[in-house]
This record gives C-alpha cells, sequence and structure tokens, in this order.
C-alpha cells in the first residue's frame, strides 16, 4: 500500500490499550534485570549465534518497553521495525522463561495486539522452511504480498 494512503496511526488508541494493562507491565518491564537467562530458554536465540535481537528480554524491551517509555507517541516507522521484532524474531513459542517471573509471552502477545489494532501485521518468512541467508540474499520472496498481509490483519481484527 503506498505510504500516502496508509491510515494514520491512532495514538488514542494505543495508549487506551496501554492503560488497560499499565500496572502489571510496567512492573514486569522494571523487574527485568537483563541477566539474559531467559535467552537460554529460547530456541531462535540459539540457532541464531547467539544474536541479541532474538533474546526474548529484548524484543519486549524494545517493542512493549518502547511503547510504554514513549507513552504510546510511536511513528509508523516505529511499529513496523517492532512488528519485525516481535513476529519475524519470535514465534510466541511461549518457551521463554524468566527466573523472576516476568511473563514474556504474554508481553510480546500484547505488543502484537497493539499493532494489530494499528493495521501492522507480522509474517513468517523464516516459517516458509528457508534459511535466513536466502532471504538477506533476496533468492526468496520476503512473504506475502501487500494485499495477502492486509487480509491477514482484517481477519485477525475480526476475529478479536
Amino acid at each position: 500500500m503506498p505510504e500516502d494512503v496508509r491510515t494514520p496511526i491512532d495514538l488514542k488508541r494505543i495508549r487506551e490499550m496501554l492503560n488497560l494493562k499499565k500496572g502489571r507491565m510496567k512492573l514486569c518491564l522494571s523487574a527485568c534485570a537483563g541477566c539474559t537467562l531467559c535467552a537460554e530458554s529460547c530456541f531462535l536465540f540459539r540457532s541464531h549465534d547467539g544474536d541479541p535481537r532474538y533474546m526474548p528480554s529484548y524484543k519486549v524491551l524494545n517493542s512493549l518497553g518502547t511503547l510504554y517509555k514513549k507513552r504510546g507517541k510511536v511513528s509508523r516507522a516505529q511499529l513496523e521495525q517492532m512488528r519485525d521484532l516481535i513476529w519475524r524474531n519470535c514465534v510466541l513459542c511461549e518457551r521463554c522463561y524468566c527466573p523472576f517471573g516476568i511473563d514474556l509471552p504474554n508481553m510480546i502477545a500484547f505488543a502484537r495486539s497493539i499493532l494489530r489494532s494499528q493495521g501492522i501485521c507480522g509474517v513468517y518468512p523464516h516459517s516458509l522452511g528457508a534459511p535466513e541467508e536466502d532471504y538477506q540474499r533476496g533468492v526468496i520472496e520476503d512473504g506475502p504480498s501487500e494485499t495477502e498481509q492486509e487480509d491477514a490483519c482484517d481477519a485477525g481484527r475480526a476475529s478479536e
């Protein structure tokens, strides 16, 4: 979809959603000690040679953490960066474990719901079975077309 036709970000809706779980989410975000123990439970982190972008705490702090820090005042570009972090770098398998009891999968799922409320949905190129290098070299198309993505977003919003 061309940039000029895109729906503007609904900052009010983002703030409303953030306020629904503000107490619990801010507590969890502040409780993260940055110990990186959650990373060892993530098969994507381990299979990507310890790339920090695949670490569960990194994904949470750089998506939901950013949304709370900026009080929901984010641009579409920032939300699209978050999309790659919480969809492309996470399959939401719920295996991530935090010794402090932080519910990382719930936080990632909440960040995804906020992005979906803005029409930003993820695709899973890694689920097609091709190696990451093929996507980076452009050997394989990078997921479905924009129309297919929009259809998937519409279907996701209809089920919420």
